[in-house]
């Protein structure tokens, strides 16, 4: 008699487990967010190999604006006499651009070769107003900055 109450017990048991309904198949788990960390950047070093400039030369476009003629095809030696030690110079590739500023306002020169190996010479001016940024008239602002 033990042993068939027993026996009940185990497949009462076994019954009711069955009846615990598991989680349904095929149903996405939810995933735990995992924390993105940015890239390590590695420290360039003088043993890194300067990329190589772009095949072939590119001829650079020449500004023509009325009242920059003492300004553009100038080579940067005549834009320090004219303008003085620049607030800012940038030297990128073959590009060299030196900024100059004053009361009034901000002017940028930028400086291209006109032919493969040639000195830079100016050919492209940009110049805006020094309290907003906002774009001036570019030959009213050679001729505030300029001291000739």
């Amino acid at each position: 008699m033990r042993s068939a109450r027993f026996l009940s017990a185990i497949l009462g048991s076994l019954v009711l487990a069955a009846c615990v309904s598991a989680p349904p198949r095929g149903l996405p788990q939810p995933q735990v967010p995992q924390p993105v960390r940015p890239p390590v950047a590695q420290p360039s070093t003088p043993r890194d190999p300067v990329p190589a400039p772009a095949a072939g030369f590119v001829t650079p476009e020449i500004m023509r604006e009325r009242g920059l003629e003492g300004v553009i095809r100038e080579d940067g030696a005549a834009l320090l006499r004219r303008f003085g030690t620049p607030r800012l110079e940038v030297f990128e590739g073959d590009m060299r651009k030196l900024q100059f500023e004053g009361q009034a306002c901000v002017l940028d020169i930028f400086l291209y070769p006109l032919a493969p190996g040639a000195e830079p010479v100016a050919t492209w001016v940009e110049a805006r107003r020094r309290s907003d940024g906002a774009a001036v008239d570019r030959a009213a602002c050679v001729a505030a900055l300029g001291r000739r």
